[in-house]
């Protein structure tokens, strides 16, 4: 049966020593943010994903969701750990204390989330999901919505979900069929269908608030091929008046469950919205003028807060997954014994050594070890400056754009890299790794959704390169190379710092050096971005890992204990083994896309 020991000690660094919180009461969240605070939440959220959440993963895998009769059934045991995590605040930790919850910083949540994602995605997700829906209804919903809907979601009484794939339509909303009629009363009736709806239905809540994305059709009751129209509407599973009370069924119903690869204790539905009646959510558009064209909705604002927030959820389910992965290829490397070791046998007087002692076996584990911390310290990077950007600090405009420029570098590099620490997981098993008793194969199953939805990682990459650069006249970008270089020109001159600032500065300048080429050859010829973008995605990743570890060298170096001797260990191999790979990607984008564009 696989194992999982929650990061707490390494979240404990990350938030005391790395972000050094206790010195940033000047925050919104942070001011009774207190050292033993922070501790017990960590060890408590520990103790539930390790001994509630873990044990029925697997479990939930073999046995998967039920639809039977119209109705929904999550597999044995998650009922009862749905209710643990709920009762515990867990769903509502960062939630504003004016809705039932406690109000911690984002990057407690964040914390929470990623030890419960690798203690179980497939139900971690319910929750998850209901966080990003709340967080929509207090930036979009009306009042009456906040004081009697948000409530019972931070609770975990109702669950929320996001519905905006459809059959013909993913990325390109622009193709959307589902259509919304509004009604004399200010209501409007929704008709349309949607696929791949995470948590679409399931047992374990009351009610379901659906986040919906659908058309308003014009005049002539037509709806168009662009996005202005698309809106934003709250669709509750079960009516709900103005004054909270819950009514009949809505005309929503499930069409079956997803037969998936993985995350098979997730209720992935497709659900038919028949004249379903529901609540639009921000500003009325305008009607469209002869001849005018918009390229986005006033709704679409809020559809987009959501998708952001979520988005950051599955890079840290990225990280997760890696997390869970590595440490079941930990433990086999130092059960299974398999050969001796190439410098003559380590325990003589066995058959053979540990597995462990292999220079390929440590490859495969370091690399994911280095992955796993390196991208939670980023995670935590960014959740702190999201919480700076909603301050009235002087720094709050520049967190705001560093934390906007990570949100797809977080979804996709480090989902593509979860996914790589599951394969090299599964490969430690070797042939017992594709044996379902071992269960390391279903994290490998489990972790490659995440590279697809929320916007499938190559979207990710034109987000990155085709928006996020050049927003502003580029002052996203500017603030980062302005951040790292400062950072540099502080720090080169130490020598114990310098096999850690050499490697860093190297990856700095290759990730420069592409964000020219682009900015010179990108807008000449679109193709040329659309052809690196990927690339470049991972190199800007690899690059902010290679700070995120040298910072953390920068605290380690000196410190006797195994925890920052073996934070040593992981920094080097970052520099060493990752950081080559960013002029390989520089050399990679500045070949363009003509040989691509050629392929027919």
């Amino acid at each position: 049966m696989p194992i999982y020991r929650a990061p707490v000690e390494d979240y404990r660094f990350l938030i005391h020593e790395f972000l050094e919180a206790e010195k940033h009461r000047d925050l919104p969240q942070f001011e009774d943010l207190a050292p033993d605070l922070i501790d017990d939440i960590l060890a408590n959220a520990g103790k539930l994903c390790e001994e509630v959440l873990q044990p029925i993963n697997q479990s939930g895998d073999e046995e998967g969701c039920h639809f039977e009769n119209g109705v929904v059934r999550t597999p044995k045991g998650f009922k009862e750990a749905y209710r643990a995590y709920s009762e515990g605040g867990w769903g509502g930790l960062s939630a504003p204390a004016e809705y039932g919850g406690s109000d911690m910083p984002t990057v407690m949540s964040m914390a929470v989330g990623e030890m419960a994602m690798a203690a179980n995605q497939s139900l971690a997700m319910y929750p998850g999901l209901t966080s990003a829906a709340y967080g929509a209804l207090i930036a979009t919903g009306a009042d009456w919505m906040k004081q009697h809907l948000v409530p019972r979601m931070v609770s975990g009484e109702w669950a929320g979900t996001m519905c905006l794939t459809e059959s013909g339509c993913g990325t390109d909303l622009r193709l959307m069929k589902t259509k919304a009629v509004e009604q004399p009363d200010g209501t409007y009736r929704i008709t349309g269908t949607k696929i791949f709806i995470s948590g679409g239905d399931q047992d374990l809540t009351d009610n379901i608030i659906h986040m919906v994305i659908a058309k308003i059709p014009d005049a002539d009751g037509k709806i168009h091929d662009d996005l202005s129209t698309v809106n934003f509407f709250m669709v509750p599973k079960f009516l709900v008046t103005e004054d909270g009370t819950m009514g009949a069924r809505n005309g929503v119903s499930v069409g079956g469950i997803e037969h998936k690869m993985g995350i098979k204790g997730q209720a992935t539905c497709v659900l038919n919205f028949d004249n379903a009646i529901a609540w639009r959510l921000g500003p009325k558009p305008e009607p469209l003028k002869p001849g005018e064209k918009r390229s986005a909705s006033a709704g679409m604002a809020g559809m987009f807060g959501m998708m952001n927030a979520a988005r950051l959820g599955v890079g840290v389910q990225g990280i997760a997954i890696g997390d869970v992965a590595y440490q079941n290829g930990y433990a086999y490397a130092h059960e299974r014994r398999v050969g001796h070791a190439l410098t003559g046998p380590v325990e003589p007087d066995q058959p053979a050594d540990l597995e462990i002692v292999h220079p390929d076996v440590k490859r495969m584990l370091l690399h994911s070890r280095a992955f796993v911390e390196g991208a939670r310290a980023l995670a935590c990077w960014t959740a702190f400056n999201m919480s700076v950007s909603h301050s009235k600090r002087g720094d709050a405009p520049i967190a705001g754009l560093l934390a906007d420029l990570m949100t797809p570098v977080l979804k996709a590099f480090c989902t593509d890299m979860g996914f790589e620490a599951a394969n090299l997981a599964m490969q430690c098993y070797g042939g017992h790794g594709y044996i379902r008793d071992n269960g390391v194969e279903q994290f490998v199953r489990d972790g490659r959704i995440n590279q697809t939805y929320e916007g499938a990682n190559g979207v990710q990459a034109m987000d990155l390169v085709g928006r996020k650069l050049g927003r502003k006249g580029g002052a996203a970008p500017l603030a980062l190379f302005g951040a790292l270089t400062g950072w540099l020109a502080e720090n080169e001159k130490d020598e114990a710092l310098a096999p850690y600032t050499k490697g860093l500065k190297r990856g700095v300048e290759n990730l420069q050096a592409a964000t020219m080429w682009l900015a010179q050859n990108g807008l000449k010829n679109p193709n040329d971005a659309g052809a690196g973008a990927s690339d470049y995605l991972r190199l800007m990743g690899i690059v902010m890992l290679a700070w995120m570890w040298a910072r953390i060298a920068k605290l380690s170096i000196g410190k006797d204990t195994r925890f920052h001797k073996e934070k040593l260990i992981s920094a080097r191999y970052w520099m060493e083994r990752m950081v080559p790979e960013c002029a390989l990607l520089l050399e990679r984008i500045q070949a363009g896309s003509t040989n691509l564009m050629e392929f027919a």
